[in-house]
């Protein structure tokens, strides 16, 4: 309970500075909404369906803006505030999920605003039972969230930082990236969606226990 409690409090805290700054909704969002609409520009659109370009372009938003928005938050923590949150005695564990929960509830905000928006001006095949790519998209912001939090604490304090993470992340994410998109092709095609649900949520699990081992290491490393 200590740990869901400390876990709940950083993300509280995040959430919170994020509704005072509105960095996402004032500066991601547009350049997500932005994206969704210039993709097809470099592409041929004569001899490609839009249709066809909407499922990678979908993805393609979320792994990048996903991946920004929460190396943005891990890059705002400081070395003395990450003190602090030591000598309150905060498992670096909980500081960590805490963290990533926070920007997982953002991406999956994102997620959902941007979904719309790509089925609207893409016009794809339509979708059946469409409401079970929230709870694929929940662990697909979850898991991306852990990887990329992971990430921005493995590269704290480098000065290549920005370039470093990213590339720790992109190809980290693949399998995230297989399970979500497989979950909706599955859709598209009425079969079962077991394969890629079993393959976002073994990520999300494999995360997690990479969080629990090395988050004492990594307190260590970034204190």
């Amino acid at each position: 309970m200590i740990f869901l409690r400390q876990t709940w409090a950083i993300a509280r805290r995040d959430l919170l500075i994020e509704g005072r700054a509105g960095e996402v909704s004032a500066v991601v969002f547009p350049f997500a909404v932005v994206a969704v609409f210039v993709v097809p520009l470099a592409s041929d659109t004569l001899a490609v369906r839009l249709g066809d370009l909407a499922a990678p372009v979908y993805w393609l938003i979320a792994l990048l803006f996903g991946m920004h928005v929460t190396l943005r938050q891990t890059g705002s923590e400081t070395r003395t505030q990450r003190r602090h949150l030591v000598l309150l005695g905060i498992d670096p564990a909980a500081r960590i999920a805490g963290r990533a929960v926070s920007a997982a509830a953002l991406t999956f905000a994102l997620l959902l605003a941007t979904g719309p928006l790509v089925i609207l001006f893409y016009d794809p095949e339509p979708i059946p039972r469409l409401w079970v790519m929230v709870p694929t998209l929940l662990l697909f912001a979850s898991g991306l969230s852990l990887l990329a939090t992971l990430a921005g604490d493995l590269t704290a304090g480098l000065r290549a930082r920005s370039a470093l993470a990213p590339l720790i992340v992109v190809p980290l994410a693949i399998p995230l990236l297989v399970g979500a998109s497989q979950v909706l092709e599955s859709l598209i095609r009425q079969r079962s969606t077991l394969t890629g649900t079993l393959v976002l949520v073994l990520s999300d699990l494999a995360l997690a226990a990479t969080v629990a081992l090395a988050a004492r290491a990594l307190e260590e490393a970034t204190t």
